[in-house]
């Protein structure tokens, strides 16, 4: 079989062709009368079928260390749980807080301390500061973009790479300009790109000069787990490189079980110096007298040790990865050498993300809609929604059935093969 003609090489009568053919196949598709949503990272039910054994826990209410968990107080969380995740995040179990269900809570009231009181290596509340602005690799992930409108911070963005964010252009933008004091990072299978930084831009992260003296990474590990092949990537310790290369108050860590165990009752983490451990439980302790350590008790003795941790996410892997499986083969037989879009192949992480031609990405989603199936919007990897070429489109292929996850990912090639047909046929 010949390989695919770009469509860019084809002919004023063939592209014409091509543009009344993709008309019909998108007729067809509307009539089909579909209701599908790609929208949200989500857990499919058989995935938290998995972790049901947590009904049954906890077995007593005290934990390995004597303490009764049904009681106020441990405003740290457990010592068990945060044993286990502390080796399984790279970093001391001193370092970690155990807390409520939600990370990007966590996120929230650290924003919030520093906005409010400053951090442990600032010179002043960043509410005094005459402006604030965070680094946004993009694509990245909306809710980050989200917290930083919400709180008015402003934001400047550098490209999202296999590797990492662009390293020399984060580097560019902290050395003189002490406004600029922190960068979101997802290390591991980025939302929505799925890029894994690397040891060496990790490092870099992590001693470049910074003109404010409190930039902070806010490392968000939300899917360090969620491995989709068996070559599982391993996240950089940023804690550790960032204390050798004496900022050890720079990175703060996140991260959670939401898309481990059940999404809405798990238990989320933070992670960071010792002193940024107790600065953030100094502030938490003024709102808060204790989390729900029965949660984090069942969640200890539904795991057992960090290698049931591990097992558990190879069978979560059992149960989605054919599902990315399905969406790479689909893209590559309907839009692959055509020259009208590129996609990631993710080796972990809950997204694909698609870049379809330059000013076709809302036509796209428009497209799908009116067909019934439901896509994130486009310029939503973007801060405040703004995609400069609106070319990006996010799919998340896990929470549908294999068969839904079929339907739309065809439905999805129609769309783009439509827009993209509109815009070179003029």
């Amino acid at each position: 079989m010949s390989a695919p003609q770009p469509l860019t090489d084809l002919s004023t009568d063939d592209l014409a062709a091509f543009l009344a053919a993709q008309q019909a196949a998108y007729a067809d598709l509307v009539a089909s009368g579909l209701k599908l949503d790609l929208t949200r990272g989500k857990p499919a039910s058989a995935q938290l079928d998995l972790a049901d054994g947590l009904l049954g826990l906890p077995t007593g209410v005290v934990d390995a260390h004597g303490v009764d968990t049904r009681n106020y107080g441990g405003l740290e969380g457990i010592r068990e749980i945060r044993e286990m995740f502390a080796e399984l995040l790279w970093v001391e179990t001193e370092q970690v807080v155990a807390g409520g269900n939600s990370s990007l809570v966590m996120m929230r009231e650290v924003l919030t301390d520093l906005m409010l009181k400053g951090g442990v290596d600032s010179e002043r509340p960043w509410s005094a500061e005459e402006k604030v602005t965070f680094i946004c690799p993009v694509p990245g992930y909306d809710r980050h973009f989200t917290l930083l409108e919400w709180f008015g911070i402003d934001t400047v963005t550098v490209p999202m790479n296999e590797d990492g964010p662009d390293t020399a252009a984060v580097a560019a933008l902290v050395a003189n300009d002490p406004s600029i004091k922190g960068i979101w990072i997802v290390p591991t299978y980025a939302n929505p790109t799925g890029s894994v930084v690397t040891l060496e831009v990790a490092e870099r992260l992590a001693s470049m000069p910074t003109a404010a003296p409190d930039f902070k990474i806010l490392w968000d590990n939300a899917y360090a787990f969620h491995h989709l092949t068996e070559d599982e990537a391993k996240s950089a310790d940023i804690l550790s490189l960032a204390s050798a290369a004496g900022h050890p108050h720079r990175p703060i860590m996140f991260a959670s079980t939401s898309k481990i165990t059940y999404a809405g009752a798990g238990v989320a983490f933070l992670a960071g110096s010792v002193d940024t451990v107790r600065w953030y439980l100094g502030h938490l302790g003024k709102g808060a007298i204790g989390p729900d350590k029965l949660n984090q008790l069942r969640h200890a003795q539904f795991f057992g040790s960090p290698q049931g941790v591990r097992d558990h996410m190879v069978r979560q892997r059992a149960i989605i990865a054919p599902k990315f499986d399905e969406v790479d083969a689909i893209l590559t037989r309907r839009l692959g050498g055509l020259g009208v879009a590129t996609w990631t192949k993710p080796t972990g992480g809950y997204f694909v993300s698609v870049d379809v031609l330059d000013g076709l990405a809302a036509r796209v989603v428009a497209l799908a809609k009116e067909a019934g199936i439901v896509l994130t919007p486009a310029g939503a990897s973007f801060p405040k929604g703004d995609d400069p070429r609106d070319r990006n489109v996010r799919l998340a292929p896990t929470f549908p059935e294999l068969a839904e996850v079929t339907a739309a990912t065809e439905g999805f090639a129609t769309c783009v093969l439509l827009a993209a047909a509109e815009k070179l046929a003029g």
